[in-house]
């Protein structure tokens, strides 16, 4: 079975009769939208998910920060004045 990781669950006939319903009823927290009892979807604010983006980004920067802190060692270092 399926883990439903949403304190919120919402058929996607339910879904389909009052969209605007479900998106009040959940407080702004996740819902999870369910087809055949069994989680199909997830549906968040847009706050959470421009903050899911931002986290997202955020990650792959530092993936990017320590794939070249391998190569430190082949740096060139200058000072600001001279840029």
């Amino acid at each position: 079975m399926n883990q439903i990781l949403a304190h919120y669950s919402a058929s996607i006939s339910e879904l389909k009769k009052n969209p605007s319903a479900i998106i009040h009823n959940s407080g702004g927290e996740t819902v999870a939208i369910l087809n055949h009892n069994k989680p199909e979807a997830y549906l968040v604010s847009a706050e959470t998910y421009e903050r899911m983006l931002d986290l997202l980004e955020d990650l792959e920067l530092g993936q990017i920060v320590r794939e070249r802190m391998k190569d430190k060692d082949k740096a060139v270092e200058v000072k600001l004045e001279d840029l």
